[in-house]
């Protein structure tokens, strides 16, 4: 394990930005939308990447934001985050071969400390409201590291037509919603263990076998829980796991495709009409969370 230290309780959040994309494999909403990188795919006229800054600097959870990029100079030609730039609340640097290694390089480089959210720039939708409902319910679950996801019945209640992977428990099914929180030490195994998934994505029989037989037959007989499932990564893994469940349906809208991007632009458009209501108010309350006993190694 690194040398990370034990955040002071209150502690803001310092937020990660995964904003790259795989080596040698340019992104083709990207190259469809005639754009050099996906993150500045304009959505309502703005980049993607301004809007996801915009709803953290806004954010009082907050304290810096880290932009991981192909080109971390790329950013300097974004009028709109000069400002941030120049004040050292935004801070850009070069991202890794792979998501997990970008977090792995970023808590091990000694750039920021926990607890740290992480997030990706194809999340447009995102808010401050979203972003105080999250880290307000991962600090209280008590975990090391937390992930967000949205009922898919919140999600479709609003937009039914939205085309999302929902992962299908015993009590729902789930769309994660690009928001993690590490919140302890220990929180870097599980981002070790997103490192193996990576590495194993084509032979996923290694990864049954990390988690076993068992729980896997249960999740496909549609008997195993979302909390038995944390319940399970946190004995793998050797670190508390919590699921925090966002019942707000932007939460889980990101933009990986051409229909992703229609519907930010019509929800977007939607709220820029004059005769529309103002976006609903997010309350910051924490969710109840079931977290698993810190694993004995």
């Amino acid at each position: 394990m690194s040398d990370l230290a034990r955040p002071a309780a209150g502690r803001p959040f310092t937020a990660l930005v995964l904003a790259g994309s795989r080596p040698g494999k340019p992104d083709r909403l990207a190259e469809a939308c005639g754009i050099a990188y996906k993150c500045l795919i304009p959505t309502g006229g703005v980049p993607m990447l301004v809007r996801v800054v915009r709803a953290l600097t806004a954010s009082h959870d907050i304290e810096r934001i880290f932009l991981s990029l192909e080109d971390p100079n790329l950013p300097g030609t974004l009028p709109a985050l000069q400002p941030d730039l120049e004040s050292g609340r935004v801070i850009a640097l070069p991202s890794d071969a792979t998501p997990s290694l970008s977090v792995l390089r970023f808590l091990d480089g000694g750039h920021g400390s926990l607890p740290l959210l992480v997030t990706t720039a194809d999340h447009p939708l995102l808010s401050s409201g979203i972003v105080k409902r999250f880290c307000d319910a991962a600090r209280a679950s008590g975990a090391d590291v937390a992930g967000a996801m949205t009922p898919a019945p919140v999600l479709l209640a609003s937009y039914p037509e939205a085309q999302r992977t929902f992962i299908r428990f015993r009590d729902d099914r789930y769309s994660g919603a690009n928001l993690f929180a590490v919140l302890m030490p220990e929180g870097r195994r599980a981002v070790e263990f997103w490192r193996k998934v990576e590495q194993e994505r084509k032979r996923p029989w290694r990864l049954v076998g990390a988690f076993g037989l068992w729980p896997l037959t249960l999740y496909l007989c549609g008997r195993l829980s979302l909390d038995d499932a944390m319940e399970r990564a946190s004995a793998v893994m050797g670190a508390r796991v919590a699921a925090v469940r966002l019942p707000i349906a932007e939460a889980a809208i990101d933009v990986d495709k051409p229909a992703d991007l229609e519907l930010v632009e019509a929800i977007l458009a939607r709220r820029a009409a004059p005769s529309d209501a103002p976006e609903p108010r997010v309350e910051p309350r924490p969710e109840r969370l079931h977290v698993p006993a810190r694993p004995s190694l």
